[in-house]
């Protein structure tokens, strides 16, 4: 089964860099809970509960806040039900112009062909310093 989370994983990242967002949200279970590193800026709705709540809470901040903003995964880590995804994010904050290229680390995981949780790790030091108010 673990061979099978990578892909679903993989495929997640993939519909994402291609701007399929609805794919991306297929893949969450109804109940997925989405972390956000502590001390980075959409953490403050940690856990997002639900696809919806994702979607509100992430990635429309992150469409509005940022030009460029992506996301490079380098290695998916198999372990069992839990998938490791490690990257690096680019992009310039909208408001102040400072640019970030910060490594990442996600822990996803999986249960019955669906993302249940999200961890995000990443250099929030760096992105404090992009945003306003850093």
């Amino acid at each position: 089964m673990s061979k099978q989370n990578v892909e679903l994983i993989r495929g997640m990242y993939a519909s994402f860099a291609g701007g399929d967002v609805p794919s991306v949200l297929a893949a969450m279970d109804p109940e997925i809970r989405w972390s956000s590193a502590e001390g980075f800026p959409y953490a403050d709705g940690n856990p997002y509960v639900g696809p919806a709540a994702v979607v509100e809470g992430i990635f429309q901040r992150l469409a509005a806040d940022w030009d460029g903003w992506s996301l490079a995964v380098d290695e998916l880590l198999d372990a069992g039900e839990s998938v490791v995804a490690l990257g690096r994010y680019t992009g310039t904050h909208r408001k102040t112009g400072v640019g970030i290229d910060a490594q990442f680390a996600h822990v996803w995981n999986v249960r019955d062909g669906k993302a249940v949780r999200f961890q995000q790790y990443t250099d929030t030091a760096q992105i404090a310093r992009a945003v306003p108010g850093g």
